[in-house]
């Protein structure tokens, strides 16, 4: 079932006299439980993309429909409503508040949404144990590597129960080592039911993807499905 679908999106920026068509008639469908990669050069569209299927931003035209939904003409109370109890969002920088505790950090989606006190806790242990941080819920971000960063922001996606979780070069700042973990965690996760799109300049991390989307020029360029490689049996045989 598409989860995704999007038909014949334009985006233009407009600096002067100059205009800039970010999106130039995108079409594309993604399906509940895909891990898509999108991949293209600087300047191809991809981050626009995500920003559009994140509703961080609204298209000039075209339909956007999330989950049967047609979200591109919603007011941005609606969009916001949407970010926050429908997508999750992983950053390449974390954008961990450095001295406030793990637990609190992935709780903090969950005050917005008026989850009381308890059912918050509750909510970012389960998703912190889930990522294997268990053991670290006290630590403030500050104290932890950044692999362990990650996945404290990977958990605060998650803690509102996502449809869709977006992630923007989520191993960009991350050594080869701790870019393989993230990914078995992501694949993890794919392959208990979450849908997982996530952008990447990596050829090596898109391996890991069950396709590749790549655009070039606002446009998509290739589109391929493909038996996405075993990011934990690589990790194992590497270290």
């Amino acid at each position: 079932m598409a989860l995704i679908e999007v038909r014949d999106l334009v985006k233009i920026y407009r600096m002067g006299d100059t205009e800039l068509r970010a999106l130039d008639g995108v079409s594309l469908t993604i399906d509940r439980g895909e891990c898509v990669a999108i991949m293209g050069p600087s300047g191809s569209g991809k981050s626009t993309f995500m920003n559009v299927v994140g509703c961080l931003d609204v298209p000039n035209s075209g339909s956007y429909r999330l989950d049967g939904r047609e979200v591109s003409g919603l007011s941005d109370d609606a969009l916001a409503a949407i970010r926050n109890q429908r997508i999750g969002f992983v950053f390449q920088q974390f954008n961990l508040l450095a001295r406030t505790s793990a637990l609190d950090n992935v709780a903090l989606p969950l005050l917005y949404s008026g989850a009381g006190r308890a059912e918050r806790e509750r909510r970012a242990r389960a998703r912190l144990e889930q990522v294997g941080l268990g053991d670290r819920l006290e630590h403030t971000a500050g104290q932890l590597s950044g692999g362990q960063q990650q996945r404290v922001a990977i958990a605060r996606a998650l803690v509102n129960d996502p449809l869709l979780l977006l992630a923007d070069e989520p191993t960009g700042a991350l050594d080869t080592r701790t870019s393989l973990e993230v990914m078995v965690l992501l694949q993890g996760l794919n392959r208990a039911g979450q849908t997982v799109v996530f952008v990447t300049h990596e050829a090596e991390i898109a391996r890991f993807a069950s396709r590749i989307v790549r655009f070039r020029d606002g446009r998509v360029e290739h589109d391929e499905r493909r038996q996405p490689e075993d990011a934990a049996v690589i990790s194992a045989a590497l270290y």
